[in-house]
């Protein structure tokens, strides 16, 4: 590569609007990206792949051939090196990293930046490769074994819409969102999946499978019918959340908001209860919301032990938090 290239990716975050805890076991989900960014500029070329970032104190530097991203310092590289292991790129790149995704609160914040470092380094395909590598890269950097809705909506986001993606088909259809509702996005408490109960989540749903078969076929007889209480409860949760996600995208198509809040708030109490993922803040959180009035629904959004909660609402019901858009998936900008 003799010219120098600047290039500029720009990847966003994403809130879920209900489905979680169902894509690894391939499943549907209904996220949508959102309009808050992580942004990597720099140039391409070289030996190596050199990042700073305006957040983190410790550069990441690293070659090009990676057998154990797993091993990467600092802490944030090991996501940037786990797509350096699943790339092997040829060029390298030198660049900075800036975001205003809240780091820890469950916007995937890492997903963003696992897209990015990837288009950066030149990533030449589909939206659902992509998501595939990114995710690769997660589940191997961090031993995290999770599903692919966050890199899926970073990559493949759509302006006004949410994604109804099938997790076993790798399918993604947008579902308008009334233009006349807001989404609004409160911060609880920082948290990290990794070391969490997370993996325990999808090995209970491992043992489900084991037992009923693949649980996006499966039906709420089948989950009931699971010998052991804690298995069975995950199951549950997994079969009824599956249904909510068609069920909540007939009820934004009908414009019928109060059957869309109806939904989201079942969807929080199952992961309270049947999964256990909500914390006693979140629940609160949670109460506070849908005692506000013009609030239409609300529920934990994302891997839960922490992060955030999300609300439909009429326009100006929530004075707290951040309100949220829907906006189109990654992309890269380059001039010579």
């Amino acid at each position: 590569m003799n010219a120098r290239v600047n290039r500029r990716v720009v990847a966003p975050g994403r809130v879920n609007l209900i489905g979680d805890h169902t894509d690894y076991t391939g499943g549907l989900v209904l996220p949508m990206a959102i309009d808050r960014y992580t942004e990597i500029r720099g140039v391409v070329g070289g030996s190596r792949l050199q990042l700073t970032s305006t957040d983190e104190p410790e550069p990441v530097d690293l070659p090009l051939q990676i057998a154990r991203p797993q091993d990467a310092k600092p802490s944030w590289g090991k996501y940037v090196a786990g797509v350096v292991a699943e790339m092997s790129p040829r060029h390298g790149f030198q660049g900075h990293v800036d975001t205003s995704i809240p780091i820890g609160a469950g916007l995937s914040s890492s997903a963003a930046l696992e897209v990015a470092v990837a288009m950066a380094l030149g990533f030449d395909g589909t939206t659902v490769d992509l998501a595939r590598l990114c995710q690769r890269a997660e589940n191997r950097a961090t031993g995290l074994p999770s599903g692919i809705m966050d890199q899926l909506t970073v990559a493949a986001g759509v302006a006004g819409h949410a994604l109804l993606i099938d997790c076993t088909e790798l399918t993604v259809v947008p579902v308008a969102l009334p233009p006349d509702i807001e989404i609004v996005v409160q911060f609880v408490a920082h948290r990290t999946l990794v070391g969490s109960p997370y993996a325990d989540r999808v090995a209970q749903c491992a043992a489900a499978e084991r037992e009923i078969g693949p649980l996006r076929h499966a039906t709420i007889a089948q989950a009931r019918s699971i010998g052991d209480p804690v298995v069975r409860a995950r199951a549950m949760h997994v079969v009824g959340e599956n249904e909510r996600v068609t069920q909540f995208v007939d009820a934004l198509t009908a414009r019928e908001m109060g059957e869309a809040g109806r939904l989201m708030v079942a969807s929080h109490q199952s992961l309270r209860y049947l999964y256990q993922t909500s914390t006693p803040a979140m629940d609160a959180a949670v109460d506070d919301l849908t005692n506000t009035p013009g609030v239409f629904g609300a529920r934990m959004t994302g891997g839960g032990f922490g992060g955030c909660v999300v609300a439909l609402a009429e326009p100006g019901a929530v004075t707290g938090g951040w309100v949220v858009h829907a906006v189109d998936g990654a992309a890269v900008h380059e001039e010579e």
